[in-house]
């Protein structure tokens, strides 16, 4: 092919999905393929000067500027970053800085943890915050302040106030755990899933509604000022920037020459995968500003700066079948069964592929060559087929038309991707309600796992939740359990015993749980633990919120019309609003407990402190935690100052427990963390 026929064909297809990421934040291809796109391009044009255009992507600095947002003006351009793969580009380009500056000696760089998120400009005056925008362009963005003042992580004041008006530069990213969170709760209501928390924090940030921004639970870190000519290098800014009160993600170092360069994002290619947020490579910048300075940049990216990106954690492997899978909504997704393979340190046997049309959309079939990754690090998914052209391929798939487990015809909603059985006796459907109702995160029955529920079940003793608080002791410790994977003969068949009448006591206990737990163990669509809890606030008796409608839902913070419509259809059905008059009846909690109506947003026990979480807690997620703290009226922090109250210590925590200790901040075990948010 000519080369001017390729370029033309590569500015086409790169304008494309640069439109798919920036402005619908759906992704059609990897960000490693995209890059691949655009390297061939840049060659191309390299080589034949003659067709380089001023409208080329290879000219712009980022995506367009969305519409629905007012336009901000940069005070200085938001520059994106050139991109380094090997070990070798690391090295050209120290080359290229010491030949630059004339310095035949070591450069000092400082190197950071380069975040999977969105850029943001963040507006002070005075030390108040008065502005948010988003890259944009490079030179105008998107003004997303109300969405900004969202971001607990953003403080809306800073603790050391600056004189003037000063520009901080971050990212906005969403967490692990609150990305995965929010993928399952969207495949459960027939969404699209995000590809990786970069594409769900564009999407979030413009969000036109600031109360479904907040229900996300964004993250932020910052790196960058603008306006504030004494700082003289970036460690000082990044300091200075701590020393406000801003977040700043703590793991950044000073770094003298190529070799430590080299050493440091090797170090990293396989322990970020310790941490509670993503980053998919490490950001090299020269240490002193003057030097950057000299150095400048060109029409697109900082001659000082480049990005090292971490090889790609796909692997290839065959899929050997595709099953589907029925969720506790009722929600039908199609599961890949793919020849084990290792993957980012585990063996993936099993990968989403979302919905039927997007199947159909990547064409995939059961005998293929296909290539799967992380989405995130998080799920695995799989991206594509490596050989669609190969004869003798297997026939297309299709979903079935019948429920793998009742037999019910399945139906798609209109507007909805995802196939749901809408048979609530469906018993798959049964198992995943009440392992959810059950699950630490909503009405906390310990010893209730998925072994005993399958045999609940089948024997015909739980038809729903409520049937859970008619069980006796009796009845369980004769309970034969089946294990769903026997390995060992510590795995079989056996009775239950005493531990029935433990779980007798467990079940028992939770009928006294706070409010919230109980509706989140519901199930609704779209309600999760932050809802819950605010719905609880809001009606104080579970039968005041089943008798409202979708107007008086809305009138409590933070409830939109997608959650507000959800519950009022949940509590239309007959069956449902019997379920709950059952649980009333048989002792549990309806109402709102006392400590739930003192802990409004901002206050509560913890009211004032501000706590920072590191490394694993066995007993709960980074999630659940967090969603602990703040219902008690505290504040969770990503980063430690000397404003922080307490660190909180799990198993292999990182570099926050040592400098809490070199601040003087309180740190807690996982124990005395479990006395103070859920105290005797």
């Amino acid at each position: 092919m000519p080369a001017r026929d390729r370029i033309n064909e590569l500015r086409k297809r790169i304008r494309y999905h640069e439109d798919r990421y920036y402005l619908h934040a759906d992704p059609e291809i990897s960000d490693v393929e995209f890059d691949a796109l655009m390297r061939e391009l840049q060659a191309l044009e390299a080589a034949n000067p003659d067709l380089l255009t001023a409208d080329s992507p290879t000219q712009r600095v980022g995506g367009a500027v969305a519409e629905g947002f007012a336009t901000v003006e940069h005070r200085a351009p938001m520059l994106s970053l050139d991109n380094a793969y090997t070990e070798d580009e690391l090295r050209a380009f120290d080359e290229r800085v010491r030949k630059g500056l004339g310095i035949p000696g070591p450069v000092t760089y400082v190197a950071e943890l380069k975040i999977d998120g969105l850029s943001i400009a963040l507006t002070y005056v005075d030390g108040v915050f008065v502005r948010g925008a988003t890259r944009g362009d490079g030179e105008r963005g998107e003004d997303v302040t109300h969405n900004v003042r969202t971001i607990r992580a953003i403080p809306l004041k800073l603790e050391v106030t600056p004189s003037g008006e000063i520009e901080v530069r971050g990212e906005v990213f969403l967490p692990r755990a609150a990305f995965a969170r929010i993928n399952r709760e969207r495949e459960e209501s027939g969404e699209s899933l995000f590809a990786n928390p970069r594409n769900a924090a564009a999407g979030t940030m413009r969000n036109l509604d600031p109360r479904q921004v907040a229900k996300r639970r964004l993250g932020a870190w910052t790196y960058q000022v603008v306006g504030v000519a004494e700082l003289e290098t970036h460690a000082d800014t990044l300091e200075a920037l701590t020393h406000w009160g801003l977040p700043v993600e703590s793991h950044w170092t000073r770094l003298n020459g190529p070799d430590e360069l080299v050493g440091w994002c090797a170090r990293w290619q396989d322990t970020r995968h310790d941490l509670d947020f993503e980053t998919d490579g490490v950001v090299i910048k020269v240490d002193d500003l003057a030097l950057r300075n000299r150095l400048g940049a060109t029409s697109k990216f900082p001659r000082w700066a480049i990005a090292y990106k971490f090889p790609a954690e796909q692997q290839t492997t065959t899929l050997k079948g595709i099953t589907v899978n029925v969720g506790r909504t009722g929600a039908v997704t199609p599961v890949a069964v793919l020849e084990p393979v290792l993957l980012a340190g585990s063996t993936i046997a099993n990968a989403t592929l979302h919905n039927a049309d997007e199947v159909a959309r990547k064409d995939i079939r059961i005998g293929d060559r296909v290539l799967i990754e992380k989405g995130g690090d998080v799920i695995p998914k799989v991206v594509k087929v490596v050989d669609p052209e190969r004869p003798g391929r297997g026939e297309p798939w299709q979903m079935p038309s019948e429920c793998p487990s009742c037999g019910a015809q399945l139906v798609r909603p209109d507007g909805e991707v995802v196939w749901r059985c809408e048979n609530s006796a469906c018993p798959t459907q049964l198992r995943r309600r009440i392992e959810h109702f059950a699950s630490r995160n909503a009405m906390n029955i310990d010893g209730l796992g998925a072994s005993i529920v399958d045999q609940l079940i089948e024997q015909d003793l739980v038809h729903d939740v409520a049937d859970l608080y008619t069980l006796t002791a009796p009845q369980l410790e004769q309970l034969v359990v089946t294990p769903r994977e026997a390995k060992s003969d510590r795995t079989r068949p056996r009775k239950l015993g005493k531990v029935g009448t433990n779980l007798v006591a467990e079940i028992d206990r939770s009928r006294k749980n706070d409010l919230w737990r109980l509706i989140h163990g519901l199930g609704l669509r779209h309600v999760g633990e932050r809802a819950a809890t605010l719905l609880a606030r809001g009606f104080k008796q579970l039968e005041a919120l089943a008798a409202a409608d979708a107007n008086a839902l809305q009138r409590v913070p933070e409830v939109g019309p997608v959650v507000a419509e959800s519950v009022a259809e949940w509590f239309a059905e007959p069956h449902n609003r019997a379920l709950v008059d059952r649980l009333r009846e048989l002792g549990v909690r309806t109402e709102a407990s006392p400590s739930e109506l003192r802990a409004a947003p901002g206050d509560g026990p913890l009211s004032g402190k501000t706590f920072v979480l590191t490394g694993t807690l066995p007993s709960m997620t980074r999630e659940a935690a967090t969603e602990a703290i703040e219902r008690l009226g505290g504040k969770v922090s990503g980063s430690v100052s000397r404003k922080t109250s307490y660190v909180v210590v799990g198993d292999e925590p990182g570099s926050k427990a040592e400098k809490a200790k070199s601040l003087g901040v309180e740190t807690l075990d996982e124990a005395a963390f479990l006395r103070l948010i859920m105290p005797s």
